[in-house]
């Protein structure tokens, strides 16, 4: 259970199971962070293809292009791709969420998690960041560590996914990078606090070296406080945020990308405390707005028994002196979604994913 075995072939076979929470709980000594040196590397195309067998009876994956957002300006590097998704925890899928449109067939965990994977694969990031990861030691982290990325995660202190019968554990943060890319200098946990209480949302820093430039920066992963009402705890949550990665980074001496759920619209001030910040941060969607100043009309789209839920809370911030967006994955149309909105038989969320590619300014200093 734990190990998943050393043969690409019993690895891929696991695609079709998934641990229970009781095989979880007997099994607590594999909660530790797996040797992934010990287990053969796998081909991302057969890890691919194996997924698309187990969903050869769903719809085809949606497409979505690259918005090409240079400004003719050539950069000495590969970009750095960056992956932020929250990818919906199974637990509250099926036990909490109640996406009254969203057939429980469609979030059949054998399946939905090979659709993650999918998406994943396809758009091959060099840094992924995810939220309401629930099956981080039985899918993801014994996966994703084979296909050569360094895993983290930090759970909820109290997940509402432990709420739900038949749960695989709690939820968190998962925070991956590719070894052969960079090199981790730096690692902080954090429990965010308010009002100088400790609250049940958290966040991962990590301070990386990109092996190719030599250049240092820090990648934060981050899902703040849900629901409506809770305005002014999201925005103390973010303001701690911000205090812990001005510290990490010397004050925006050291690049910085933070990916995360806010479940905050652009008109809150959590929104605003990111984008006046002396960190100079700019989110990276913004970009695909004419203007260059205006959120994506949408980044979740569900309906729950109170009713259709569109919201822009998803984002990804970028200190924009050291860095520049060379492109960005445009969304999914409201056609590609359909009227029966998100989670689908097509979409493993509820939340869509963003992707991102960075390049290094040369002179970041002459920007501040």
């Amino acid at each position: 259970v734990c190990s998943m075995g050393n043969s690409t072939s019993r690895l891929y076979s696991a695609l079709a199971k998934t641990l229970s929470s009781s095989a979880v709980s007997q099994h607590q000594d594999c909660l530790e962070q797996p040797d992934s040196a010990q287990l053969d590397p796998i081909d991302p195309k057969d890890l691919l293809e194996e997924c698309q067998i187990v969903l050869q009876k769903r719809p085809p994956r949606f497409q979505r292009d690259f918005v090409d957002l240079k400004k003719n300006t050539a950069s000495n590097h590969r970009p750095i791709r960056v992956m932020q998704w929250n990818i919906l925890a199974q637990a509250l899928g099926e036990g909490k969420d109640n996406f009254v449109r969203c057939p429980m067939e469609a979030l059949k965990w054998e399946e939905r998690k090979c659709l993650i994977l999918e998406e994943i694969l396809a758009y091959k990031p060099d840094i992924l960041c995810l939220q309401e990861v629930d099956h981080y030691f039985d899918t993801f982290e014994p996966l994703l560590s084979r296909l050569g990325y360094q895993c983290t995660f930090f759970p909820k202190p109290w997940s509402p996914c432990l709420d739900v019968e038949q749960n695989n554990g709690p939820d968190g943060c998962a925070l991956f990078f590719l070894k052969d890319r960079f090199e981790l200098i730096n690692s902080a946990n954090i429990r965010l606090t308010a009002m100088k209480l400790k609250t049940n949302q958290v966040a991962i820093a990590q301070t990386l070296k990109c092996n190719e430039t030599g250049r240092l920066f820090c990648v934060a992963v981050t899902h703040l406080k849900a629901r409506t009402g809770w305005e002014r705890f999201r925005s103390a949550q973010g303001y701690d945020l911000l205090q812990n990665l001005k510290s990490i980074t010397q004050g925006a001496k050291i690049p910085l990308i933070i990916c995360g759920d806010f479940n905050a619209e652009p008109t809150e001030e959590v929104y605003r405390e990111f984008s006046s910040s002396s960190l100079n941060l700019n989110s990276a969607y913004k970009l695909l707005s004419p203007d260059g100043q205006s959120e994506p009309p949408y980044t979740t789209w569900k309906i729950r028994p109170s009713g259709e839920c569109r919201h822009t809370l998803d984002y990804i911030w970028y200190s924009q002196h050291a860095l520049k967006v060379n492109s960005a994955l445009g969304l999914l149309t409201e056609e590609q979604i359909g009227p029966n909105r998100l989670p689908s038989f097509n979409y493993p969320s509820d939340h869509l994913s963003l992707v991102c590619d960075f390049s290094f300014n040369q002179d970041p200093d002459r920007l501040l």
